[in-house]
């Protein structure tokens, strides 16, 4: 295990899973709260679009993939919100969108494509420090827009209808969370990968819920068990020699199922 530490990728991947299970425990915890994880998987999947002109345009598919999630997060709310077509369709225009123009684009860019595989799946011993830079940078923004905004949040996320009620700034935290959902994903995307990302976001969120129900509490225990998961993932991955997103998801649904037998046991015996 020492050894290990003494890699500089094993570091890397060790800051990067905490980066992760931050941004992942603050933004999945308004996303299971508002209960938009189809919305989320939609995006995830708009934003394979993105490593498509990425990987053809020969620029960063990071960035290529970034501007698509936010502009599909941003097109998802508008089209909900101002042109009267239902959620999930909207979801569904974006969704499907992204993922043929990715398909297209790299069928049409020459030579192989030897790191689609890693934006897939995930890899999390490929994070570079340019990947920590940024995740550092949007966990900054998240703990000051949270820190700003909590209450706003709050209201918006358990009770929308209340907060416009009360002629709250519903939209802006609707489309600043909506912008940060996006940013999440397409940092996270290296990790797990555009397949897996979805849990990362949901699965410590309802593990967290099985202990408490406020939300404060639900970040603070999400990010742990995010973090937990992802480490106790990487190094085991490492000894089995499997793939690390696909067991970092493998532990944290380990752990959910293990405190849901604890908290039905407890229930049963109390």
């Amino acid at each position: 295990m020492f050894d290990l530490l003494s890699y500089t990728f094993f570091r890397h991947a060790l800051i990067g899973a905490l980066l992760t299970g931050i941004a992942c425990g603050m933004v999945g915890t308004y996303v299971v709260s508002r209960r938009l994880v189809f919305i989320s998987g939609g995006i995830t999947h708009a934003s394979f679009g993105g490593l498509g002109l990425g990987f053809y345009c020969g620029i960063n598919p990071i960035f290529s993939a970034l501007i698509f999630a936010i502009l599909s997060a941003l097109g998802v709310e508008w089209m909900s919100k101002k042109q009267g077509v239902r959620e999930d369709s909207a979801i569904a225009v974006f969704w499907a969108l992204g993922m043929a123009v990715g398909v297209i684009f790299i069928f049409l860019t020459p030579g192989f494509t030897p790191n689609l595989s890693t934006f897939l799946f995930g890899n999390i011993l490929t994070v570079t420090g340019l990947d920590l830079a940024l995740s550092a940078g949007l966990v900054v923004a998240l703990l000051i827009f949270f820190g700003l905004f909590y209450h706003l949040i709050l209201f918006v996320a358990f009770d929308n209808e209340f907060a416009r009620s009360q002629k709250l700034p519903v939209r802006f935290i609707e489309y600043g969370m909506m912008f940060f959902i996006a940013v999440t994903i397409v940092f996270t995307t290296r990790m797990v990968g555009i397949i897996l990302l979805l849990s990362l976001m949901t699965i410590p969120q309802i593990t967290a819920n099985l202990f408490t129900s406020d939300f404060k509490k639900i970040i603070l225990l999400s990010v742990c068990i995010g973090f937990v998961g992802c480490v106790c993932g990487l190094f085991l991955s490492s000894f089995l020699n499997v793939p690390s997103g696909a067991f970092i998801i493998f532990v944290l649904v380990i752990i959910y199922l293990s405190a849901k037998g604890y908290k039905t046991i407890t229930k049963r015996n109390g």
